[in-house]
């Protein structure tokens, strides 16, 4: 099966699945933008993002299930890891955000005392 012979069906979902998670995508780097720190900005892009990118696989696994007419487990290996990583890396960005907030406060700290 050619990507022409896919299901009328199998099409339209896959676009609106790959339509859905750019705009997503986008909301999540819209956000990474606009929010004031380092603390707000976290949240946009991972939820837009991680949703984004599940939205893309999903359509992926979709169109190549379909044409292998079988399940394609490359795509749902792929979905396993970002969903396993990503809140690991968020995890490690808000510590370092943390730990640089609070070196920060400690230097004002001890400047505003040697004043």
């Amino acid at each position: 099966m050619t990507a022409e012979n896919l299901p009328a069906w199998a099409d339209l979902l896959a676009s609106f699945l790959l339509v859905t998670g750019a705009l997503l995508t986008l909301i999540g780097s819209i956000g990474l933008l606009r929010l004031p720190n380092l603390f707000a900005r976290i949240h946009a892009p991972t939820l837009g993002n991680t949703l984004g990118l599940g939205c893309v696989l999903l359509a992926s696994i979709l169109v190549a299930s379909i044409q292998a007419e079988r399940l394609v487990f490359q795509e749902v290996l792929i979905t396993l890891f970002v969903v396993a990583t990503s809140p690991v890396t968020t995890t490690l960005l808000m510590r370092a955000g943390m730990y640089r907030r609070r070196t920060d406060t400690s230097k004002k700290t001890a400047e505003h005392r040697a004043t």
